[in-house]
């Protein structure tokens, strides 16, 4: 693919800590990696894999250590250029975080909340039109327009999740990356949060970056996945072919701890091991087969 087929582009990022003189913590170690407009690309791996650390660093949280990342063409890696076009980065590049009640500032009501970037990016001419806004974004992300005079702390987790989903996509963003959007959420609440996340995709065509650590959804919703270990990247494929053929001994491992619904199957079935220490520190992704790339 290339770099102009994507919407973002990063290339060999990497992110490290320094925790003291002598320890320094490697979260993302030469990472690299393009998301396809419209396309969702799956991030997938254990805590303390990197994912969240790269998707922050996205976002221009944490500044690069090495490497670059561009976003609709732009290098936004190098913060002289990211601050004079932040306004426009912002507004095009939305995040949704897993915590939605730390997300949500507590003394706004639900209306403003998703007013406020409205307000800020002129997306509105007026009040009149400010409320149909808001009101129709409640409705698309399946909430009642009742609910704009509440409180984040008055509502459900589920309910405060689809608020910060609808203030997201009222910017009508490019991208949106999405850091474990439901893992805090009951397992009920999250397939319907996922399908929503499906069914506005489809709607508006934005591109995802999703972020998660359950293989089962990354499969359900994903286009492409990328397979995360101790901050680089073992394994990047079509989802159909990495779920049919894996190859990275971790990918393998994975995959063969995810519960599949016969008991029959769950009883005999072997989950297989990978041992960390085995990992190279110095290997890099080569393309084993078209489009689907390995940590070697």
């Amino acid at each position: 693919m290339n770099a102009s087929d994507s919407i973002l582009d990063v290339r060999k990022l990497k992110q490290y800590f320094h925790v003291n003189k002598n320890l320094t913590m490697k979260a993302v170690d030469d990472v690299s990696f393009q998301i396809k407009k419209g396309e969702i690309f799956g991030l997938v791996g254990e805590t303390g894999s990197g994912k969240s650390t790269i998707a922050r660093t996205i976002m221009g949280i944490y500044p690069a250590v090495e490497g670059e990342i561009y976003f609709k063409g732009e290098m936004i890696s190098n913060q002289r250029i990211f601050r004079q076009n932040k306004k426009k980065v912002r507004r095009n590049m939305q995040t949704i975080f897993q915590d939605s009640a730390a997300a949500l500032n507590p003394r706004m009501t639900i209306e403003q909340i998703i007013a406020e970037p409205l307000r800020i990016h002129r997306l509105a001419s007026g009040k009149k039109e400010l409320q149909e806004k808001i009101d129709r974004l409640l409705l698309e992300v399946g909430l009642d327009s009742s609910l704009k005079s509440k409180y984040p702390g008055e509502i459900s987790g589920g309910q405060r999740q689809r608020v910060a989903i609808a203030r997201c996509i009222g910017m009508d963003p490019d991208l949106i990356i999405a850091d474990e959007p439901i893992a805090s959420l009951d397992i009920s609440i999250q397939a319907q949060i996922v399908t929503l996340f499906q069914d506005l995709q489809r709607k508006y065509g934005f591109t995802f970056l999703f972020i998660a650590h359950d293989l089962s959804i990354i499969r359900f919703i994903s286009d492409k996945v990328g397979v995360m270990l101790q901050g680089k990247m073992m394994e990047m494929a079509p989802t159909k072919e990495l779920f049919e053929n894996p190859l990275h001994p971790y990918t393998k491992a994975l995959l063969s701890a995810v519960p599949v619904p016969d008991p029959i199957y769950e009883k005999n079935k072997k989950i297989l091991t990978y041992d960390v220490n085995s990992l190279k520190p110095d290997g890099h992704m080569t393309e084993v087969l078209p489009g689907h790339l390995v940590y070697q």
